[in-house]
């Protein structure tokens, strides 16, 4: 056996390769990976923040980053985001979204907005912790 750096037919393979499996386990609610990636730009045009998700097979929002510049924060940027795209997520069949932060990043932020912390890795890095989070979608009742 050989272990070797991925080029992209790898890459390709490696994905097919564990969708095929888990799909044989479980049958796909949804055709295929939705991506919702949004920016949020100021009045000039600027980028001041984002996030990048996907809704999987299982119709599961999986929240990878969400970014607001550090001069804009706490002014409703992030919130704005996260609540766009929750709702498009929910429109879209997804019923529950998932993330992970750190707690010098935005774990109060998730906690006040309705995610419920399902695991924590402590010491993640030296003196940190690294939360999961989860939250049910039901964004008629919001």
């Amino acid at each position: 056996m050989t272990i070797e750096p991925c080029n992209k037919e790898n890459i390709k393979k490696i994905v097919d390769g564990i969708n095929n499996y888990n799909l044989n386990k479980v049958a796909a609610l949804a055709d295929n990976w939705t991506s919702l990636e949004y920016v949020a730009k100021d009045d000039n045009g600027t980028e001041i923040g984002g996030i990048l998700a996907d809704i999987g097979y299982w119709n599961g929002l999986e929240i990878k980053i969400l970014w607001v510049k550090e001069e804009c924060m706490n002014k409703g940027i992030g919130y704005q985001l996260l609540k766009y795209t929750e709702t498009i997520a929910a429109q879209r069949r997804a019923t529950i979204a998932m993330l992970d932060t750190f707690d010098f990043q935005a774990e109060d932020f998730y906690l006040k907005n309705g995610y419920t912390p399902i695991g924590t890795i402590e010491n993640f890095p030296a003196g940190h912790k690294r939360i999961y989070f989860s939250k049910i979608l039901n964004i008629e009742k919001e």
